[in-house]
Protein backbone atom coordinates (compact mmCIF):
# COMPACT_ATOMS: atom_id res chain seq x y z
CA UNK A 1 0.00 0.00 0.00
CA UNK A 2 1.35 3.47 -1.09
CA UNK A 3 2.40 5.74 1.95
CA UNK A 4 -1.25 7.57 3.20
CA UNK A 5 -1.29 11.11 2.57
CA UNK A 6 -1.95 13.08 6.18
CA UNK A 7 -5.30 14.20 7.11
CA UNK A 8 -6.47 16.18 10.00
CA UNK A 9 -9.95 15.78 11.66
CA UNK A 10 -11.12 18.76 9.58
CA UNK A 11 -10.63 17.17 6.67
CA UNK A 12 -12.42 14.30 7.51
CA UNK A 13 -15.22 16.14 8.56
CA UNK A 14 -15.99 18.18 6.04
CA UNK A 15 -15.59 14.93 3.60
CA UNK A 16 -18.55 13.54 5.67
CA UNK A 17 -20.70 16.48 6.77
CA UNK A 18 -19.89 16.54 10.43
CA UNK A 19 -18.15 18.19 12.87
CA UNK A 20 -14.64 17.15 13.98
CA UNK A 21 -16.09 16.18 16.81
CA UNK A 22 -17.87 13.51 15.76
CA UNK A 23 -14.65 12.20 13.42
CA UNK A 24 -12.95 12.04 17.15
CA UNK A 25 -16.20 9.95 18.05
CA UNK A 26 -15.66 7.86 15.30
CA UNK A 27 -11.79 7.00 16.49
CA UNK A 28 -12.72 6.17 19.48
CA UNK A 29 -16.27 4.08 18.96
CA UNK A 30 -14.07 2.07 16.44
CA UNK A 31 -15.89 3.46 13.03
CA UNK A 32 -12.32 4.17 12.04
CA UNK A 33 -8.96 2.44 12.91
CA UNK A 34 -6.85 4.17 15.68
CA UNK A 35 -5.14 7.64 14.45
CA UNK A 36 -1.51 8.32 14.57
CA UNK A 37 -0.26 10.80 16.57
CA UNK A 38 2.03 13.91 16.58
CA UNK A 39 4.61 14.79 19.13
CA UNK A 40 1.98 17.26 20.54
CA UNK A 41 -0.88 14.61 20.41
CA UNK A 42 -2.85 15.78 17.45
CA UNK A 43 -4.82 13.16 15.79
CA UNK A 44 -3.27 12.31 12.38
CA UNK A 45 -5.74 10.37 9.78
CA UNK A 46 -4.87 9.14 6.39
CA UNK A 47 -6.29 7.34 3.03
CA UNK A 48 -7.14 4.47 5.40
CA UNK A 49 -9.44 6.78 7.71
CA UNK A 50 -10.83 8.28 4.77
CA UNK A 51 -12.09 5.02 3.13
CA UNK A 52 -13.50 4.40 6.59
CA UNK A 53 -15.12 7.43 6.58
CA UNK A 54 -17.16 6.79 3.43
CA UNK A 55 -17.75 2.83 3.53
CA UNK A 56 -19.82 3.41 7.52
CA UNK A 57 -21.43 6.36 6.17
CA UNK A 58 -22.68 4.47 3.09
CA UNK A 59 -23.22 1.93 5.45
CA UNK A 60 -25.76 3.71 7.55
CA UNK A 61 -29.08 4.15 5.17
CA UNK A 62 -29.28 0.27 5.12
CA UNK A 63 -28.00 -0.75 7.94
CA UNK A 64 -28.66 1.98 10.77
CA UNK A 65 -25.84 3.35 12.90
CA UNK A 66 -25.82 0.60 15.42
CA UNK A 67 -25.31 -2.26 13.01
CA UNK A 68 -22.68 0.06 10.96
CA UNK A 69 -20.82 1.36 13.87
CA UNK A 70 -20.53 -2.89 14.86
CA UNK A 71 -19.56 -3.91 11.68
CA UNK A 72 -16.75 -1.90 11.37
CA UNK A 73 -15.84 -2.21 15.48
CA UNK A 74 -15.61 -6.34 14.30
CA UNK A 75 -13.22 -4.96 11.37
CA UNK A 76 -11.22 -3.00 13.09
CA UNK A 77 -10.78 -5.47 16.12
CA UNK A 78 -9.47 -7.98 13.42
CA UNK A 79 -12.61 -9.70 13.46
CA UNK A 80 -13.29 -9.78 9.91
CA UNK A 81 -15.41 -12.99 10.19
CA UNK A 82 -17.87 -11.77 12.57
CA UNK A 83 -18.65 -8.50 11.21
CA UNK A 84 -19.79 -9.95 7.52
CA UNK A 85 -22.22 -12.26 10.54
CA UNK A 86 -23.17 -9.07 11.26
CA UNK A 87 -24.13 -8.35 8.06
CA UNK A 88 -25.82 -12.10 7.04
CA UNK A 89 -27.76 -10.98 10.31
CA UNK A 90 -29.03 -7.91 8.84
CA UNK A 91 -30.00 -9.39 5.70
CA UNK A 92 -31.87 -12.39 6.81
CA UNK A 93 -33.97 -9.79 9.11
CA UNK A 94 -35.09 -7.87 6.72
CA UNK A 95 -35.98 -11.02 5.16
CA UNK A 96 -38.09 -11.98 7.59
CA UNK A 97 -39.90 -8.96 7.82
CA UNK A 98 -40.67 -8.94 3.77
CA UNK A 99 -42.20 -12.45 4.94
CA UNK A 100 -44.22 -10.83 7.25
CA UNK A 101 -45.39 -8.00 5.19
CA UNK A 102 -46.78 -10.38 2.24
CA UNK A 103 -48.31 -12.52 4.96
CA UNK A 104 -50.38 -9.79 5.90
CA UNK A 105 -51.14 -8.20 2.70
CA UNK A 106 -52.26 -12.15 1.43
CA UNK A 107 -54.35 -12.21 4.62
CA UNK A 108 -56.20 -9.21 3.28
CA UNK A 109 -56.85 -10.18 -0.02
CA UNK A 110 -58.02 -13.24 1.76
CA UNK A 111 -60.63 -11.01 3.36
CA UNK A 112 -61.85 -9.48 0.80
CA UNK A 113 -62.84 -12.40 -1.16
CA UNK A 114 -65.14 -13.48 2.17
CA UNK A 115 -67.37 -10.48 2.84
CA UNK A 116 -68.67 -10.89 6.64
CA UNK A 117 -71.95 -12.49 7.43
CA UNK A 118 -74.28 -10.29 9.27
CA UNK A 119 -74.47 -11.01 13.30
CA UNK A 120 -77.48 -12.88 14.27
CA UNK A 121 -78.23 -9.92 17.12
CA UNK A 122 -76.72 -6.96 17.92
CA UNK A 123 -74.13 -6.11 20.90
CA UNK A 124 -72.09 -8.66 22.13
CA UNK A 125 -72.09 -12.57 21.22
CA UNK A 126 -71.11 -14.87 23.87
CA UNK A 127 -68.21 -17.60 22.60
CA UNK A 128 -70.90 -20.59 21.78
CA UNK A 129 -72.66 -18.07 19.13
CA UNK A 130 -69.49 -16.72 17.73
CA UNK A 131 -68.36 -20.66 16.96
CA UNK A 132 -71.71 -21.33 15.45
CA UNK A 133 -71.48 -18.00 12.98
CA UNK A 134 -68.01 -18.83 12.21
CA UNK A 135 -68.32 -22.88 12.22
CA UNK A 136 -65.87 -23.57 14.54
CA UNK A 137 -65.81 -25.51 18.57
CA UNK A 138 -65.47 -23.28 21.09
CA UNK A 139 -62.37 -24.66 22.29
CA UNK A 140 -60.46 -23.57 18.92
CA UNK A 141 -61.94 -19.84 20.04
CA UNK A 142 -60.11 -20.44 23.65
CA UNK A 143 -57.05 -21.25 21.65
CA UNK A 144 -56.87 -18.76 19.65
CA UNK A 145 -57.28 -16.78 23.09
CA UNK A 146 -54.99 -17.95 24.93
CA UNK A 147 -52.47 -17.37 22.21
CA UNK A 148 -53.30 -13.82 22.57
CA UNK A 149 -54.99 -13.21 19.40
CA UNK A 150 -58.66 -12.52 20.47
CA UNK A 151 -59.04 -10.59 23.55
CA UNK A 152 -62.80 -10.63 24.37
CA UNK A 153 -64.51 -9.10 27.43
CA UNK A 154 -66.29 -10.48 29.74
CA UNK A 155 -69.77 -10.03 31.75
CA UNK A 156 -68.79 -8.85 35.19
CA UNK A 157 -71.63 -10.91 36.38
CA UNK A 158 -71.44 -14.18 35.36
CA UNK A 159 -67.78 -14.19 34.07
CA UNK A 160 -68.58 -15.45 30.41
CA UNK A 161 -66.90 -14.33 27.12
CA UNK A 162 -68.29 -11.09 25.57
CA UNK A 163 -67.54 -10.87 21.35
CA UNK A 164 -67.83 -7.02 20.83
CA UNK A 165 -68.26 -6.93 16.81
CA UNK A 166 -64.48 -5.90 16.60
CA UNK A 167 -63.36 -9.32 18.66
CA UNK A 168 -66.34 -11.26 15.87
CA UNK A 169 -64.02 -9.08 13.20
CA UNK A 170 -61.02 -10.93 14.48
CA UNK A 171 -62.19 -14.50 15.09
CA UNK A 172 -63.30 -14.03 11.46
CA UNK A 173 -59.87 -13.10 10.45
CA UNK A 174 -58.04 -15.66 12.41
CA UNK A 175 -60.27 -18.58 11.46
CA UNK A 176 -59.66 -17.51 7.64
CA UNK A 177 -56.34 -17.31 7.80
CA UNK A 178 -55.63 -20.45 10.09
CA UNK A 179 -57.88 -22.38 7.22
CA UNK A 180 -54.80 -21.22 4.61
CA UNK A 181 -52.29 -22.48 7.10
CA UNK A 182 -50.90 -19.56 8.33
CA UNK A 183 -49.05 -19.92 11.70
CA UNK A 184 -50.06 -17.88 14.73
CA UNK A 185 -46.68 -15.51 14.41
CA UNK A 186 -47.73 -14.85 11.00
CA UNK A 187 -51.34 -14.05 12.17
CA UNK A 188 -50.59 -12.00 15.28
CA UNK A 189 -49.16 -9.30 13.17
CA UNK A 190 -51.86 -8.56 10.96
CA UNK A 191 -54.52 -8.50 13.76
CA UNK A 192 -52.22 -5.84 15.59
CA UNK A 193 -51.77 -3.72 12.67
CA UNK A 194 -56.16 -3.77 11.85
CA UNK A 195 -56.51 -2.74 15.50
CA UNK A 196 -53.85 -0.04 15.43
CA UNK A 197 -55.32 1.40 11.68
CA UNK A 198 -58.36 1.10 12.36
CA UNK A 199 -59.78 -0.72 8.74
CA UNK A 200 -58.51 -3.05 6.46
CA UNK A 201 -58.47 0.28 4.25
CA UNK A 202 -55.83 1.86 5.91
CA UNK A 203 -53.90 -1.61 7.09
CA UNK A 204 -53.18 -2.37 3.26
CA UNK A 205 -52.04 1.70 2.85
CA UNK A 206 -49.94 0.64 6.02
CA UNK A 207 -48.34 -2.57 4.08
CA UNK A 208 -48.12 -0.41 1.40
CA UNK A 209 -45.68 1.94 2.89
CA UNK A 210 -43.95 0.05 5.02
CA UNK A 211 -42.81 -2.23 1.70
CA UNK A 212 -41.56 0.94 0.06
CA UNK A 213 -39.62 1.72 3.27
CA UNK A 214 -38.58 -1.99 3.19
CA UNK A 215 -37.75 -1.82 -0.68
CA UNK A 216 -35.13 1.51 -0.12
CA UNK A 217 -33.64 -0.38 2.99
CA UNK A 218 -32.50 -3.27 0.87
CA UNK A 219 -31.22 -0.69 -1.75
CA UNK A 220 -29.44 0.92 0.78
CA UNK A 221 -27.82 -2.84 2.35
CA UNK A 222 -26.76 -3.32 -1.28
CA UNK A 223 -24.53 0.22 -2.20
CA UNK A 224 -23.70 -0.52 1.48
CA UNK A 225 -22.24 -3.95 1.20
CA UNK A 226 -20.59 -2.61 -1.88
CA UNK A 227 -19.24 0.07 -0.02
CA UNK A 228 -17.79 -2.43 2.83
CA UNK A 229 -16.36 -4.61 -0.11
CA UNK A 230 -14.58 -1.89 -1.50
CA UNK A 231 -12.90 -0.98 2.35
CA UNK A 232 -12.05 -4.68 2.60
CA UNK A 233 -10.58 -5.12 -0.74
CA UNK A 234 -8.25 -1.96 0.00
CA UNK A 235 -10.09 0.12 -3.30
CA UNK A 236 -9.55 3.83 -3.06
CA UNK A 237 -12.64 4.67 -3.19
CA UNK A 238 -16.05 3.63 -1.57
CA UNK A 239 -18.78 5.77 -3.03
CA UNK A 240 -20.05 9.25 -2.63
CA UNK A 241 -22.04 9.56 0.89
CA UNK A 242 -24.55 12.53 1.73
CA UNK A 243 -24.33 14.32 4.74
CA UNK A 244 -27.63 13.78 5.55
CA UNK A 245 -27.26 10.16 6.28
CA UNK A 246 -25.79 10.54 9.84
CA UNK A 247 -28.14 9.02 12.35
CA UNK A 248 -30.67 7.41 10.02
CA UNK A 249 -32.18 4.55 10.84
CA UNK A 250 -34.38 1.48 9.20
CA UNK A 251 -37.37 1.81 8.57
Amino acid sequence: MTKDRRLRPVDLARLAGVSTQQIRNYEEAGVLPPAARTASGYRVFGETHRRALLAYRTMLRGYGPVTATAIMRRIHAGDTAGALALVDAAHAALHEERVSLRAASEALELLALQPPAPLPRSGGLRIGEVAALLGVRTSALRVWEAAGLLTPSRERATGYRLYEPADVRDARLVHTLRRSHYLFDQIRPVLEGLRREGSSEALRAAITSRGAALTARSRGMIEGAGALHAYLDGSPGCGAVSPSSEGSSPA
